[in-house]
Parts: structure tokens; sequence; C-alpha cells
């Protein structure tokens, strides 16, 4: 009698913790059927080493990494010497490119925020092959395998990463235990700030390769809160023009229901 009782309190205290839980899943499914996308959000809580999310099945599912590179590809740039810092500025090649913010000279700082695509592609020219495989293998990022071309791998050569493999990276991030210096990882972590608000901060990175069917569409990042991170990762598929927008608003709904954005 006394086992009976115990279990039924202990059933009614994980309920305390696990009902809003539920309802928070259920909120973001309803977030991918509001924007008529598929993919997953995936959210990560290393203070109770936790994954919740949404369609958790395409966790460990490879993806085309598409800009979100662009984060490893900061770090193996600083690292290498092939840029000074965030401020150095390289000239713009006068090529007419699609997004007008592209055509202009860029640093790395407006480089990330307007996720500026050849600028990347010289990085990863001055890099080069030997020492890029180097600094991938070092990192442990997704397959390592940066098959294609020097200058786009990652956007249509052989490279892949899973959700669970981006957030992975991102703690590392956090944490300052990426195997490249203290240094390189601090610009990282600043010029991959997006906002600033009274108790948090939230960073992050969006990706979009349009080379497969269907296109593969990602924001990555981490919020701190009060002190406390939360690391996710979005990915979903493209397969209209509406969808790509659907990538952040996506993310952001799904925080807001989880508590984690005003």
């Amino acid at each position: 009698m006394k086992t009976h009782v115990l279990v039924l309190l202990l059933v009614l205290l994980l309920s305390l913790f696990v009902s809003p839980c539920v309802g928070a899943e259920a909120d973001l499914a309803q977030a991918f059927r509001a924007a008529k996308v598929e993919g997953i959000f995936l959210l990560y809580e290393p203070e109770a080493n936790v994954y919740r999310g949404h369609n958790l099945m395409r966790a460990d599912v490879p993806f085309v990494p598409a800009s979100t590179f662009k984060i490893l590809n900061s770090l193996i740039a600083l690292d290498a010497g092939v840029i000074r810092d965030e401020a150095e500025v390289i000239k713009w090649d006068g090529v007419q490119r699609s997004i007008p913010a592209w055509n202009a000279d860029q640093d790395m700082r407006n480089a990330m925020k307007n996720s500026t695509v050849w600028f990347y592609q010289e990085l990863a020219r001055r890099i080069g092959r030997e020492r890029m495989q180097h600094y991938v293998n070092l990192a442990h990022y997704g397959n390592m395998d940066i098959g294609g071309r020097i200058d786009s791998f990652w956007l249509d050569g052989a490279l892949r990463i899973t959700p669970r493999q981006q957030i992975d990276l991102l703690v590392r991030l956090q944490r300052n235990a990426l195997p490249f210096s203290e240094r390189a990882q601090a610009i990282v972590r600043d010029i991959l700030v997006l906002e600033t608000g009274r108790d948090y901060v939230l960073r992050g990175k969006t990706g979009w390769s349009d080379s497969f069917s269907p296109q593969v569409g990602w924001f990555v990042g981490y919020l701190e809160k009060a002190g406390h991170p939360f690391f996710f990762a979005t990915n979903i598929d493209i397969v209209k023009p509406e969808d790509v927008s659907a990538r952040v608003a996506v993310t952001r709904t799904s925080l807001r229901s989880l508590g984690l954005l005003d």
C-alpha cells in the first residue's frame, strides 16, 4: 500500500515537470504547420542535458551546411592567419550579384551579417584545401568530407552535418572549447550576435543551399537568457520562395512557445 502511494506521488511530481513540455512541443508542431514547411526544430538545454523540439527523428539526418559553415570558416581563417580580424576589409571584385549588400567591400563582421558568399569563398581559397581539411578534421565537423570545389563544397559539395552536430559545434564555441585560439572563438561569438535584450543575447546564423531538391534551409545558434544557454538548430525543406523566411520565423515562434523569448 505504501509503495502504491509512493508511486502515485512520484507520477504526480513528474507530471508537474512534464506536462508544460508536452504543451510546448504541441505548439512547436503548430509553428511548422502554420508556416507550411517540413523540418526540425531542435533545442538543447545543457544544464538538464536534454534535447527537445519538433520532428526529432531528423536530429541525426545529415544535410549540406550551406552558409552555417561560415561559423567554422571564420574560425579557420582567423586561426590560419589568412585574415587579421573581423575588421579587416576584403575589396569587392566588382561583380554585380543579386543581393545588393554583397556589392561592396566587406569585413568579416558585415560578411557574417549579410551572409556574403564571395567573401567566404575568398577566405576558403586563401586557406587552401590541405589546411581546410586539417581544420575540419580537427573540429570533427560533420562528416569531414570537403569533396568538391574549395570555394563551394559547403554549398554544393560532399560536406554534410546533422542538426545535433550543429548544436555540438555551438556548445563548444560557447564554452570556448573548440580547437581554435580563444581570440578566434571570442571574435566569432561576437560577430554572431543578432540581438540583445534586457536579460538575453541571441546569436545565430542562417543557411540556404539551392543545389539540392528539396533545397536546404538552416537557422542555428544559441540564446543566453539570464546567464543560461539554450542551443538550437532549425532545418527545413525549402520548396517555395516564402519558405526562406520560415527558417527564422519558425525558430522565433518555437523559442517563444518555450518561454525563452518574449
